[in-house]
This record gives structure tokens, sequence and C-alpha cells, in this order.
């Protein structure tokens, strides 16, 4: 997988700015290179925007002989494939521009933390949003995917598990020196939730000491937003509720990889 680091260093700045408060036009300007930066990496963009339609794919023709199975983990999975690959496409670009030295020259600008962090998660974020559409319209419209609630609650849903694996994929970046390190992040981060999250088996019925873990994990609360999809007409109170725990743990994740972003790399 390539993500390019930027190549060229910002220009020094004119006039000094506070850099505690968010502001829109430097928010907007750091997603804006991140975007453009992507758009020459067809490899990256390729990963994040198709392989999630491709293992949706794969998945329904492993069940071709049990339908209904397909539609029971489908879903779920609907909002798991994009928050993977986003947390390991997030981590990987956002460490290549710490080691480059991108983040210490940006940050030498007026432009705050809270800037940064932000100008990526929306630029990712919108990478995400598109990741998601392709993937709920696979699977509802080509993979017939059959789900009793409303197909844009699915897709709310997806998102805001996108949404996650990118806040994630931030946050963790602070921690790694290398990508290889990026990738161990993995099996540290989304694997007890994948395996906790009651996709193999209900909560709970896990043991208790698990089940408790579990009800502290994100990837737990998306599965039962798109379970609640699933199995019911209306937007029921739980799905508000999961809903707005995935959006939380999000955001919550957003500001402490603000909080842990340095100024200088070691």
């Amino acid at each position: 997988m390539s993500t390019t680091a930027p190549t060229t260093s910002p220009a020094p700045a004119t006039a000094s700015a506070p850099t505690g408060a968010l502001n829109a036009s430097r928010t907007l300007a750091t997603a804006g290179r991140v975007l453009r930066q992507l758009r020459h990496d067809p490899r990256t963009i390729a990963l994040m925007l198709l392989v999630p339609c491709l293992m949706l794919v794969l998945l329904r023709y492993v069940f071709d002989g049990s339908p209904r199975t397909f539609d029971n983990i489908g879903a779920s999975l609907l909002g798991i494939f994009p928050l993977i690959t986003m947390f390991l496409v997030t981590s990987i670009a956002t460490l290549r521009e710490r080691t480059s030295g991108t983040f210490e020259r940006l940050l030498a600008m007026p432009l705050g933390k809270g800037d940064l962090i932000a100008g990526y998660a929306l630029a990712f974020g919108t990478i995400a949003i598109v990741q998601s559409a392709l993937a709920t319209g696979l699977a509802l419209w080509a993979l017939d995917l059959d789900v009793t609630g409303s197909p844009w609650l699915l897709l709310l849903v997806a998102l805001l598990d996108a949404l996650l694996g990118t806040a994630l994929g931030l946050f963790v970046s602070a921690f790694a020196a290398s990508e290889f390190q990026a990738v161990q992040f993995m099996p540290a981060v989304i694997f007890p939730q994948l395996l906790l999250c009651g996709l193999f088996t209900p909560r709970d019925a896990m043991h208790p000491v698990l089940e408790a873990i579990s009800n502290v994990l994100p990837m737990s609360y998306a599965v039962d937003g798109m379970n609640e999809v699933l199995h019911h007409t209306d937007m029921t109170a739980t799905f508000v509720r999961d809903a707005l725990i995935v959006a939380g743990c999000a955001l919550l994740v957003l500001c402490l990889g603000a909080a842990t972003l340095r100024r200088r790399t070691p």
C-alpha cells in the first residue's frame, strides 16, 4: 500500500495567530491538502473504497447456500469492514506525515493541533462517506441484503463506524514509530473488539468479565446498531443510543489525538 507523504514544505507563516481554538479556514485548508495528496495515490483510494465492497461480495458468496446467514451477519460486517479499512489506512498515512516532519512544519505555522487533527478527520471522513455509501448500496441492491429498517439508518451506522476507524487510526499513529508498528496496533485495538462485539456470539452469553469489557468497546454498539436496523422497521431508542455512543467515542478519540499530537517528532 502506498500512502505518499507530502514533498513540499508549507510556506512560512507571516503572522501569528492563536492555535488553541478551531479555525474553519485552517481546518478546511488542511483537509484540502490531504485530499489533493490522496488524489495522486490511486492504490490507497482503491484500498479505502473497494476493499470493503470486495469483502462483502466474498462474504455473500461464501454464504451463497445460506442467504439467511448472510442477512444476519452481513449488516454487522457492513460497518466493521469500513472501520477496519479506515483504521489501517489512516494510521499509516498519518504516521508518514509525522515521520516525514510534515506535522512539525505545519505546527510551526499559525495552525493549532485541533485544526490539524480536524482537517485530517474531515479529509478522511469525506472518503469514509463515499466508502460507506458504496458498500451500503452494494449490499442492499446488488447483494440482496435483507434488512427490515431504513437503508438510510444502515448507511448512518456504516458511516459512523468508518469515522470511528478514522479517529482510532489518527490516535494510535501517535504511539507508533514505524509503519510496521502502526500495523501491529490492529491486533491490539481492532481484534479484541471484533471478538467481543457480539458478532460471533451474543454478548450476554459471554463470560461476565468479557461481557463487561464488551460493554465499553465502541464496536459492540456499532454491531448493536446494525442489528436494530436489521430487525426493526422504525428508529428505536436503542438505535439512537448506539449511534450516539459510536459518534461520541469517535469524537473523544479525536480529542485524545489532538492532545497527544507533538510539535516535534522524535
